[in-house]
C-alpha cells in the first residue's frame, strides 16, 4: 500500500509595516523595518503618559480644608432655622449635627450620609456667592455732553 503524503503548507513570515516619516519616496527609503520584539516609539510614549497619569494620581492631595467653627456654626443655624438641629448652634460639629444633616438630606433627596459637601450646602442656601447680572447695581448713567460744538 501506497502511503498518501500531506502537502505541506509553506509558512510566510509575518510582513511589518513600516511607517513613512515623511510623504516623500526618500522619506519611505529612510525607514527602516523593526525586529518583531520591538517596541515602537508610539507605545513607549503611550506608556510614559500612563505611568506619569497613575504617578499623579497617587500624588495628589486635596487642598480642602475642614470648615472653620464659624462656618459649622452658620450651617448649624441654617439647619436649626430649617427645623432639623434641635439646640444651640455652637460652632462645633458633633453627632446632633451629623443626624440633622443626615434628616435634611434624606428629605431633599441627596445620599443621606451625614457629610458636608456642595449640594446639601445649596440646597440649605449656604452655597457660593455668585455675582448675577440681576444681582449687579446698575451701572451709573452718563450725563449728556453739553460741550459739543456744531
Amino acid at each position: 500500500m501506497a502511503s498518501a503524503a500531506t502537502p505541506q503548507k509553506a509558512v510566510k513570515p509575518k510582513a511589518h509595516k513600516v511607517a513613512a516619516h515623511s510623504g516623500t519616496i526618500a522619506g519611505a527609503k529612510a525607514a527602516s523595518s523593526k525586529a518583531p520584539g520591538s517596541k515602537s516609539a508610539k507605545s513607549k510614549k503611550s506608556k510614559s503618559k500612563a505611568s506619569k497619569l497613575q504617578a499623579s494620581k497617587t500624588k495628589r492631595r486635596s487642598n480642602q480644608q475642614a470648615p472653620t467653627n464659624d462656618r459649622y456654626k452658620e450651617i448649624q443655624q441654617a439647619l436649626a432655622a430649617k427645623g432639623y438641629l434641635h439646640g444651640d448652634p455652637n460652632g462645633e460639629w458633633g453627632a446632633d449635627s451629623v443626624n440633622a444633616l443626615k434628616r435634611f438630606q434624606a428629605d431633599q433627596n441627596l445620599s443621606p450620609d451625614g457629610k458636608l459637601n456642595s449640594l446639601s450646602l445649596i440646597a440649605m442656601g449656604l452655597g457660593p456667592k455668585r455675582m448675577t447680572a440681576q444681582s449687579l447695581p446698575p451701572a451709573p448713567l452718563e450725563a449728556p455732553r453739553t460741550d459739543v460744538t456744531q
